[in-house]
């Protein structure tokens, strides 16, 4: 894949927006801007768990679904999903009906609520594992980190499930702990631009 793409405006993009017309708006509104709401990285994580073996394509397309289903990713809601919302879930095929990753989520919830009760909020804990910015001068090519390896094993030492190096990678990168948009990308600048004034949570 080239690293850019030329948008419908005549600037250059990251070359995975040409994967599909619907890339272009995630990418350009969402992708790499910093995120320190507890409920969005719960969403974003959950999403990214379910997406494991399948396209992001593919959940973009039911973020919608997801949502629905989900109560918005609200963490306390659905840490107290029973098995009758398993069934519910199975059966609703706006979604990945995966019993797995259905499962894996509502446990995520109920880990995710000890992990802010430990460190005050997901997202204090999570930017803890931001990679020095001085260290990163040029965006990865590579699907894990360091940084990925080891939170992936601090939330898998807290019995989260679903949650391997690359699946935690592609949630730094969209939740903007690192700046992945390559060097030619029109929205490089803008993310630096975001994660200067981001207030990193504590």
């Amino acid at each position: 894949m080239n690293d850019t793409m030329i948008g419908p405006d005549g600037q250059p993009r990251c070359g995975w927006c040409a994967g599909a017309p619907e890339f272009i708006d995630y990418h350009d509104k969402e992708w790499g801007i910093p995120v320190g709401d507890d409920r969005r990285l719960f969403e974003k994580l959950s999403l990214e768990a379910f997406q494991s073996g399948l396209s992001w394509r593919t959940i973009l397309a039911k973020r919608e679904n997801f949502r629905a289903a989900f109560h918005h990713f609200d963490i306390d809601r659905v840490a107290r999903f029973s098995e009758d919302d398993v069934q519910r879930l199975l059966l609703d095929a706006g979604i990945v009906r995966h019993r797995g990753k259905i499962e894996a989520v509502i446990n995520n919830a109920q880990r995710a609520r000890e992990l802010i009760d430990e460190a005050g909020s997901l997202a204090a804990f999570f930017w803890c594992y931001e990679p020095d910015p001085e260290q990163l001068t040029a965006p990865q090519s590579a699907s894990t980190s360091s940084e990925s390896v080891a939170l992936s094993k601090a939330l898998k030492k807290r019995g989260w499930k679903f949650v391997g190096p690359t699946t935690v990678y592609a949630f730094m990168q969209a939740m903007g702990l690192i700046n992945d948009h390559v060097a030619g990308c029109v929205l490089r600048g803008t993310v630096n631009a975001a994660r200067k004034t981001f207030q990193r949570p504590t």
